[in-house]
């Protein structure tokens, strides 16, 4: 699969700082503020490894569909899909509580 069909839709995403296409041997593309960057590659890989362990009693399920890591500033989205986790780096635009 090509750099381009592995990132075809992540440059796309509002608000995105950078993107990480990452497999088990390694990040296979990068862009933005992760452009390189191993060390966020290997601490999310670590995540997704630890958060894979959790399933439940009986299910053949994932156990997550999307892993979401919200800081003050950014997010980072974590989403798996054939073999490779999808990381997108998103401003977060958070928003004041509604007063009724």
């Amino acid at each position: 699969m090509t750099t381009a069909a592995l990132t075809a839709g992540l440059e796309r995403i509002p608000d995105q700082l950078g993107y990480l296409v990452i497999s088990e041997d390694g990040v296979l593309a990068s862009a933005g503020e992760l452009e390189n960057d191993e060390h966020t590659a290997g601490v999310v890989m670590q995540m997704v490894r630890t958060a894979c362990r959790f399933r439940l009693s009986g299910s053949t399920d994932a156990p997550f569909k999307r892993l979401s890591v919200i800081l003050e500033d950014f997010v980072y989205v974590v989403t798996i899909s054939g073999q490779k986790v999808f990381v997108v780096k998103r401003q977060n635009n958070q928003h004041e509580p509604i007063n009724v």
